[in-house]
């Protein structure tokens, strides 16, 4: 691995800049301050109760929600409030765990500050954030399950809005899914020691979880243990999953991508794959950069499929990251039939091809029908770094059928030669997309007879896809009516 492959793959596992760090402060039993009898403040009261803290409320005056807040103080399940009828004091700061309060003038905000700042209490002015040490996310509340959003005080709002989100992909019953995994955590460390059979456990049982949205029926936990009894006893085996990353943007891959990259013990990724992409990986999996780039110093396959076979054997969880589909073009098949020889088992999770993701980039249909009756994705370049000698060249010329080539950008002037010797119109419309989905896309529109001049002004240096065909011809319109189309659209 050389210098520059290490550094990527360091800052891939580093975690990137927190505006703030998402902590989870357990309160039961601890005293709280609260300052003020505003609605606000009387919010802010209700979830330190709720968290189990007893809270301390200084105010002279209640607004009518604190009011009934307190009154129902007898029916609250875990904190209490304790009523002080006048304003905060210092003393009452010491030993706090935390303080907020409510202020409407600076200069009170500010005493507020400096006196919990002393006591060496954490702090939190409502609606001041220049007196605030710690900020309250928007929460989804499943407890045990908690799930706080937070914008650092830039936007509230949104915040709100990504909880609303998130209250929708998470069914009521997790809840119950959560109190059952910690009712059951002692046993199931019991029975299984730390390592690949535990984590098999927990993945199973997340998979119980998002099922359904049924809470957990009676007798699951038992079946649960029974379940972890048989993995204790069976041998540690890994396996290898080969999953498609897609073209670059994170948000293409799929659900199933995500889950296999946060399963992983190890991963070992090409050189195409974006770091936005791993970092949805799982914190804690080695990754190891195999870069395999055209017209650059690559690992050889053998080496890989070597290391994917010694890592499974170990029992690990490996995951072979490859840019697009694994079985486009990504030499999946002499990577399946290595590890079947040696009985590890694997699986392929598919990813969103560069061909598929370049087509809705340019809102362009591969197969419309008053166009095309197929299409075809071909290589663009052999082991040699040059055209493939077999390729169908009039098959290939053939105006019904659109045709993508990949990793095609140092050859697109012989393919264009090839095609009009083999009889197709040098004004056929054709596009080259480099880097597609990424920030750095380029793109051009045109006719197959400019396509070497093209390819001066797109460069090699990205992944370059080529397309030709009648349905690119959409395409060169919207080019030629919106000259800024094309810058627009490449950095949207």
């Amino acid at each position: 691995m050389n210098l520059l492959q290490q550094q990527r793959n360091e800052a891939s596992a580093r975690m990137t800049a927190l505006a703030k760090l998402p902590v989870f402060w357990a309160l039961e039993g601890k005293r709280a301050i609260v300052a003020g009898g505003s609605d606000a403040a009387a919010w802010k009261a209700e979830l330190l109760a709720a968290c189990g803290a007893e809270v301390h409320v200084y105010a002279e005056e209640l607004s009518g929600t604190f009011e009934r807040l307190v009154e129902r103080d007898a029916e609250h399940p875990q904190g209490r409030f304790v009523r002080h009828f006048d304003g905060w004091n210092t003393e009452a700061l010491e030993g706090a765990a935390l303080a907020v309060a409510d202020c409407d003038e600076q200069g009170e905000a500010e005493a507020f500050f400096n006196a919990a700042c002393t006591a060496g209490v954490p702090v939190n002015v409502i609606d001041k954030p220049t007196f605030c040490q710690f900020q309250f996310g928007s929460i989804v509340n499943r407890s045990p399950v908690v799930v706080s959003i937070s914008t650092d005080g830039a936007a509230p709002i949104l915040a709100q809005a990504i909880r609303r989100r998130i209250e929708t992909l998470l069914p009521a019953s997790l809840k119950n899914w959560a109190e059952l995994a910690q009712s059951l955590r002692e046993r199931v460390n019991e029975r299984l020691a730390p390592g690949p059979q535990r984590r098999a456990f927990w993945e199973r049982f997340v998979d119980c979880v998002f099922a359904s949205s049924n809470a957990p029926e009676e007798g699951a936990g038992g079946v649960l243990l029974s379940d972890a009894e048989r993995l204790a006893e069976a041998p540690a085996t890994g396996r290898v999953t080969l999953v498609g990353a897609g073209p670059g943007d994170a948000e293409l891959l799929t659900l199933k991508a995500v889950r296999a990259l946060q399963a992983a013990d190890i991963i070992l990724f090409d050189d195409l794959v974006s770091d936005e992409v791993l970092e949805l990986a799982r914190r804690e999996a080695k990754r190891m950069l195999v870069g395999k780039r055209g017209g650059r110093v690559s690992c050889r396959q053998e080496d890989i499929n070597d290391m994917m076979a010694k890592f499974a054997k170990a029992g690990k969880r490996v995951v072979r990251l490859k840019s697009g589909d694994p079985m486009i073009f990504g030499r999946a098949g002499e990577e399946i039939a290595c590890l079947e020889r040696q009985g590890i088992p694997v699986d392929v999770v598919p990813g969103i091809t560069s061909a598929s993701a370049m087509a809705s980039r340019l809102g362009v249909s591969l197969t419309h029908r008053d166009h095309a009756q197929g299409v075809r994705f071909v290589t663009g370049h052999s082991r040699k770094g040059t055209l493939p000698d077999n390729l169908d060249w009039n098959g290939l010329a053939d105006p019904r059928t659109t045709t993508i080539y990949y990793m095609a950008g140092r050859t697109a002037g012989e393919i264009a030669t090839k095609l009009v010797e083999a009889g197709m119109t040098p004004a056929m419309p054709a596009v080259i997309v480099s880097a597609v989905s990424r920030p750095n896309e380029k793109r051009w529109t045109g006719s197959l007879r400019d396509m070497t001049a093209a390819m001066t002004e797109i460069g090699v240096d990205e992944p370059v896809l080529i397309g030709i065909g009648e349905v690119f011809g959409k395409a060169i319109l919207v080019a030629n009516t919106d000259p800024l189309s094309e810058q627009l659209a490449a950095s949207a």
